[in-house]
């Protein structure tokens, strides 16, 4: 295929983002709500991923009525247009009103049902070792759908920090369009090139520090691209190309939420629940700026990237060597970002599996019925009261909260004599600073166990401000101190 036309499809993405962004911007505004995994401090728009979806669609709409590809079939594009934009449509609607991850999940495993329906699914592979090919038969469905699901919901997953998800979306959509490059489809091929244009539109607003955000539904559109495109590829004989490649480029964020996985299962915390404890915030922990960080995870997934390319141009003879030095470089890049600390306590979690459990269920029954109150219409100064029953109940000694200039703290007038002192502080973002501190003893607890119910905390608080301020509006913004109170412990309520 000509160049020129790679590079007219990916110059249609670059323009259609750079154009469509800025009205985007003007248009949807920053969504007001305060997010807790995200590390943004900021209220920015989460509508960036129309813009994607626009410059897809523009794409699609030229090769069908532009550029030939009549040796492509007909249904394949068409359940590439359709499956993808469902996709997008799923998280454009949680964007708009949260959904909840169970009910997002049914409809993403419904849209790669029909998508198997149609006949795009994988029913071989081929065994990157022996060249064997092995048909799948009717477990071709169970992975078709695992891969479909994953790969949208692993981009999601790190979009955590400015230009994190987008810049590797590009460097996929690059590999994508160059595997591709062999094989008899062009339209997955043009629509790779047309993303990887639209996409470097997307990041010139969206790299450090963010002016928009790819929302859920630019998210799902760049994952399932990526999932869908692969897949199809595979369909016609570039197997281990298509379907290894792209796992080799995606080791960073499959290593990160595998861990994240087990880590919540052994404390007793749904799969699904975002918390912050990936690698880019244990880079931002450790001291990096948020473009230092994203710069350093780029640099990561390029060295993956090089593997990848390396996996197809063996035809993945190369899967063993290359698989061994990619562990040799994740352990490298712990050990030298101090991840191997937490990287390798999967034993010592274990060990406190089940205190974490216990503790974690009863936090959050204590932040459910948190949220509960908020949405029976009780205002920020009456969740404060409750929020520091629940302060003494988990066992922390000491609680404030700063917001919009003004502070609220909360002391166990019944703590024991100072042990250990533990310490910690959640800073929040939105429209002004919130954060939060906690302080606890070591009498009481184990440091581990107090960063932990420390983080749930916070996150109840959180939801229940943003329940609060959903209900009653902007009367729920504290405006001044409210009065001292006593109980179990003495709040005090002064402006800072």
């Amino acid at each position: 295929m000509n160049l020129l036309v790679f590079v007219a499809f990916a110059a249609v993405g670059l323009g259609t983002c750079l154009a469509l962004i800025p009205l985007l911007r003007r248009q949807t505004g920053p969504r007001a709500i305060w997010t807790f995994h995200h590390t943004h401090r900021v209220a920015v728009s989460r509508f960036g991923g129309v813009a994607l979806a626009a410059a897809f669609v523009t794409m699609s709409l030229a090769i069908f009525f532009g550029h030939s590809v009549a040796e492509d079939p007909l249904r394949t594009r068409l359940v590439i247009f359709f499956s993808a934009l469902a996709m997008f449509g799923l998280g454009l609607w949680d964007d708009i009103r949260p959904l909840g991850a169970r009910r997002k999940l049914l409809v993403q495993v419904l849209i790669a049902l029909a998508v198997c329906y149609s006949g795009v699914r994988i029913e071989k592979f081929q065994n990157p070792l022996t060249g064997e090919i092995l048909e799948l038969g009717a477990w071709g469905w169970v992975v078709t759908v695992l891969w479909l699901v994953a790969l949208t919901n692993l981009i999601n997953i790190i979009d955590g920090i400015d230009g994190l998800a987008a810049g590797i979306g590009l460097m996929l959509m690059g590999l994508i369009a160059y595997v591709g490059l062999g094989g008899e489809l062009l339209y997955p091929v043009l629509i790779a090139a047309g993303m990887v244009g639209a996409l470097a539109g997307f990041l010139y607003y969206n790299f450090p520090p963010a002016k928009i955000y790819l929302g859920d539904g630019g998210a799902y559109l760049i994952g399932y691209l990526i999932a869908i495109l692969t897949l199809v590829h595979s369909q016609k004989g570039t197997i281990v190309a298509a379907l290894i490649a792209p796992l080799f480029a995606l080791a960073l964020p499959i290593v990160d939420v595998s861990l994240a996985i087990v880590r919540r299962g052994l404390r007793g915390l749904p799969i699904f629940r975002p918390d912050r404890k990936h690698l880019h915030h244990k880079l931002l922990e450790v001291g990096f700026s948020r473009t230092r960080a994203v710069l350093i995870l780029y640099g990561l997934s390029l060295v993956f990237l090089l593997m990848a390319f390396g996996v197809f141009w063996s035809q993945g003879r190369w899967v063993p060597i290359l698989f061994g030095f990619l562990c040799v470089v994740l352990l490298l890049s712990a050990r030298t970002f101090n991840f191997s600390r937490d990287w390798f306590a999967v034993g010592r979690v274990l060990e406190n599996s089940a205190e974490l459990r216990r503790e974690t269920h009863y936090a959050l029954a204590l932040t459910r019925w948190l949220e509960l109150e908020a949405d029976r219409g009780a205002g920020l100064e009456e969740l404060w009261s409750d929020f520091t029953f629940i302060a003494r109940k988990l066992g922390f000694s000491r609680v404030q909260w700063q917001f919009n200039g003004q502070s609220r703290c909360w002391e166990d007038s019944e703590r024991p004599a100072a042990g250990e002192a533990f310490e910690c502080v959640h800073e929040l973002g939105a429209h002004d600073a919130m954060v939060l501190s906690f302080e606890g003893d070591g009498r009481r607890m184990s440091r581990r166990v107090f960063e932990h119910l420390a983080e749930l905390a916070a996150e109840g608080w959180l939801k229940a401000v943003n329940r609060s301020m959903a209900v009653n509006g902007a009367a729920a913004l504290p405006t001044s101190p409210g009065p001292a109170r006593t109980g179990a412990g003495t709040e005090k309520a002064a402006r800072s």
